[in-house]
């Protein structure tokens, strides 16, 4: 390389590094964003969520510069041993942690996945993630110092700001472009990123839970599905009575990373709501598994929800939720309540199914 051509490139990088203040807390601001957005992300599969899974893709890979920039300024007090404070194993470890987050989400996205058993790429990821907003907020504690609004506010920040997400934008469309072209294991991603796992019945996707919810098999000899709240008549219905009448196809998409598309057979909940006579005041109704995880559907939506008891053509195993199984098209796959028991149709809505997601498996 030419020493013209270095100077160029020297003074490109000059141009684009924001005051390093800015660039501190710009770090710490991509961080939460990335956090938050990496849990909403769980919620939504559809088209209207897209803006939100960008935003993220585009952070995320505008944090790379932004470290880079970071590291170049310290490198000198991180390989000092001399220089080094009380606070800097901690800056190590959180700069560790930060690039770990960033190449697992890289992997992923190219669909370079070693065998981890039940976790996914995308599942470290997300573990490092949330890591990386507690040792980022331990650091900033260490080495506090407040924005400068000023340095903010200039008209060249925002225009090296433009820039970095500009070719955060180019960057993750060349990547989608090499997957296509070279068909890569990630070409077949959905909106959420997860990856398709083709086959049909029980052994052909991964038996997977949210959080640690793994009870005893069912004995369906002395199951029943209670299906009571504001309804005129509660019912109480034995396993066998449970008369597969309606086979759908619908798409399971988990939150750990991958998706199948399956054909489900049980019975449809609206036909349930008709036989137990849900009132005309009933706005939701609540689907609680054994293990007391639970989660809550519009009625209306709720109608057109299937309790699955069979996938594929075969009965549905233990693992994954025999003998019922929530099947709710357009919902995430920790919404698909497994081993449920009780159906329950109610004026409100539930907001402790919030907890009852982190404490279920306890």
């Amino acid at each position: 390389m030419s020493g013209w051509l270095r100077g160029q490139l020297r003074r490109g990088v000059v141009w684009l590094e924001p005051p390093p203040r800015v660039v501190d807390w710009s770090i710490f601001g991509a961080v939460l964003f990335l956090a938050g957005t990496g849990i909403l992300s769980f919620l939504g599969h559809t088209p209207e969520w897209i803006v939100l899974f960008w935003a993220h893709r585009l952070v995320g890979l505008s944090l790379v510069p932004l470290l880079a920039f970071k590291l170049a300024r310290v490198r000198t007090r991180l390989t000092d041993p001399g220089k080094w404070q009380l606070s800097t194993p901690l800056s190590i470890v959180t700069g560790l942690v930060a690039f770990a987050a960033i190449i697992t989400g890289a992997l992923w996205v190219f669909g370079i996945e070693p065998d981890l058993g039940p976790v996914t790429m995308l599942s470290v990821h997300a573990g490092l993630g949330l890591l990386l907003v507690l040792l980022m907020v331990l650091h900033a504690r260490t080495r506090f110092r407040p924005p400068s609004t000023p340095e903010f506010a200039r008209r060249r920040t925002a225009m090296q700001y433009g820039a970095m997400l500009v070719a955060a934008a180019l960057v993750y469309r060349g990547q989608t472009l090499l997957n296509e072209v070279f068909d890569a294991a990630g070409a077949d991603r959905r909106l959420t990123g997860s990856h398709r796992r083709e086959g049909s019945g029980n052994d052909s996707f991964p038996v997977v839970s949210w959080v640690a919810d793994d009870p005893d098999p069912v004995a369906v000899d002395e199951w029943a599905l209670a299906v009571g709240g504001t309804v005129e008549e509660s019912l109480a219905l034995p396993y066998g009575t449970l008369t597969p009448d309606t086979v759908a196809e619908a798409t399971l998409d988990c939150t750990g990373g991958w998706y199948t598309v399956q054909e489900w057979g049980g019975v449809r909940v609206g036909e349930l709501l008709d036989e137990a006579g849900a009132t005309g005041d009933a706005r939701y109704v609540r689907f609680e598994s054994v293990t007391g995880y639970r989660w809550s559907l519009p009625i209306e939506e709720a109608r057109g929800a299937l309790l699955a008891t069979h996938v594929g053509g075969e009965r549905l195993s233990h693992g994954h939720g025999a003998p019922l199984r929530l099947v709710a098209p357009g919902r995430r796959g920790f919404q698909w309540v497994k081993w449920v028991e009780q159906v329950e149709v109610r004026r409100r809505g539930d907001p402790a199914q919030w907890l009852a997601t982190l404490v279920s498996g306890l």
